[in-house]
């Protein structure tokens, strides 16, 4: 098999428990259903690093970045996945609306590709610019932290008169039209990735007149990212409203299996469907992400995967994977050497014959919870301290999420020792910024066997001893800094 190919179709906040492959019995997603009769479906794919670019940073360096660093720009001395494709002959594109790319914490991803093409428009992206305030509708939300960006959104919306000014169809057209134009070459690897399902949920009227009901409140598509405070019908509502931004990217993911049908690139070409994270639907009393612990609404994953060299379709896979395991696997594919620096694994023996390629899971966001999960047990480890201190962020590019780092954050900056990761270099130590701690909640342990929905904690000295050893155990594999077990309150010495 020469002629080898990968199409990644990447989703964001593509809930697990909302699809029918899943077990979701109302949204209308039959494309979905179609993935899973020609892929191999992963039942226990887990987060990494969250939220958006953290996880996107996994993605390209098939290892994990939370411990060290929030939200930022790759680093120079990490392993990037399409660069190194690119380097030896694989072409790379990447055709996105995922407008993260394109601000300060994200703008060292997408050049890392042979090509790119960047669709405009979505969520609070600055796209269209209009001096006048645009007329918005009374809402539910609770998003006065971020006025600019609500103006922003409805300044956008003006722009999608039709579904084809959407930036998820306008992001699908431009990869099948990469598809189309390179079906006949050799050794090329396309990443089609759009920002949808990701709030706020607003789909073109086809969709959602899938979920017709009488909701007469507040303007509602858009939920905070807190707890929920809103009534059951306005739950519900923005349930459906989530549900008709699925249902369009199934329409458009089934373009894309057209294609590989129509093109008979089955034959030839990895097809890889997953997301970055889930989101909470007010599960658990919660919206959203990244204040929260995070439970299996957000932390386990779908992901399909076509492998061509072992034809598996429509079987189950129990395997514990993550993100990090992409690039090794795309690495591997391409016949090509896995940097040291990789904790990932390359997942073809997994998808042929489920063999595991790890005991356990490591996942969390920089100062929340640091979890793990054995495949039945999940373990949430709290700081220890409302201040959630101490802690640092490591890094050579000290930008956030949509600015730099203000001069008062870099007053008492320092040099630190390097990593086992940064080829011998050293990076900068800065104290963190304060940020929401889930310290409140506490350390929980959860028996994902007797209690899938994570409702009840259970107490185990026992078992959370043997829990806390494994995240010991996978934290020291992370070359996680020092303080960071200080701030869990974990001895090193029972890891």
């Amino acid at each position: 098999m020469n002629n080898l190919k990968v199409i990644m179709v990447m989703f964001d906040t593509l809930n697990r428990h909302m699809l029918p492959p899943y077990g979701c019995d109302w949204v209308k997603a039959p494309n979905f259903v179609r993935l899973a009769e020609r892929t191999a479906v992963f039942e226990r794919s887990y987060i990494g690093s969250m939220p958006c670019m953290p996880a996107r940073r996994e993605l390209q360096t098939g290892r994990h970045n939370f411990l060290h660093r929030s939200w930022g720009p790759m680093e120079p001395f990490d392993d990037s996945m399409p660069e190194l494709l690119k380097q030896n002959g694989i072409y790379t594109h990447l055709a996105t609306d995922h407008q993260h790319y394109w601000e300060d914490g994200g703008a060292t991803y997408h050049t890392r590709y042979s090509s790119y093409e960047l669709t405009r428009g979505q969520e609070g992206d600055p796209w269209k610019g209009e001096v006048q305030d645009p007329e918005i509708p009374e809402s539910l939300g609770g998003h006065e932290f971020m006025p600019n960006l609500v103006r922003q959104d409805w300044i956008n919306r003006k722009f999608m008169r039709e579904e084809k000014d959407f930036p998820q169809a306008r992001t699908f057209a431009s990869g099948i039209e990469f598809i189309r134009a390179n079906a006949t070459q050799e050794n090329w690897y396309l990443q089609l990735e759009t920002f949808d399902p990701h709030e706020p949920f607003y789909a073109p009227q086809r969709f959602r007149d899938l979920y017709p009901h009488d909701y007469k409140g507040k303007h509602f598509d858009w939920p905070p990212y807190a707890p929920v405070r809103e009534t059951r019908e306005e739950v519900q509502h923005v349930r459906f409203e989530y549900a008709a931004l699925v249902s369009m990217c199934d329409h458009y993911l089934g373009q894309v299996l057209d294609l590989m049908d129509e093109l008979d690139l089955w034959k030839d070409t990895m097809l890889i469907v997953n997301t970055d994270h889930g989101f909470l639907l007010g599960e658990h009393d919660w919206w959203a992400k990244s204040h929260m612990p995070y439970y299996n609404e957000i932390a386990n994953t779908p992901l399909f995967i076509w492998d061509p060299r072992s034809g598996v379709r429509g079987e189950r896979r129990k395997s514990l994977v993550q993100m990090i395991d992409m690039a090794p696997t795309l690495l591997d594919f391409f016949g090509l050497k896995i940097p040291e620096d990789m904790q990932g694994k390359p997942l073809r023996d997994t998808i042929a014959s489920d063999v595991p390629v790890r005991e356990a899971a490591l996942f969390g966001i920089h100062g929340g919870h640091v979890n793990c999960t054995d495949g039945r047990y999940v373990y949430m480890r709290a700081p220890i301290s409302t201040d959630n201190q101490p802690l640092y962020e490591y890094t050579l590019m000290p930008t956030h999420m949509r600015s730099l780092f203000a001069p008062d954050e870099l007053q008492q900056i320092e040099l630190a020792e390097p990593f086992t990761f940064t080829k011998g270099v050293a990076t900068l130590r800065i104290p963190a910024r304060k940020a929401q701690s889930t310290h409140p909640f506490g350390t929980m342990l959860f028996d994902m066997e007797q209690d899938p929905l994570q409702e009840k904690p259970i107490r185990d000295t026992e078992i959370e001893a043997a829990m806390e050893r494994m995240l010991i155990g996978l934290m020291q594999q992370n070359d996680a800094p020092r303080e960071q077990y200080v701030r869990l309150g974990l001895d090193v010495s029972v890891g």
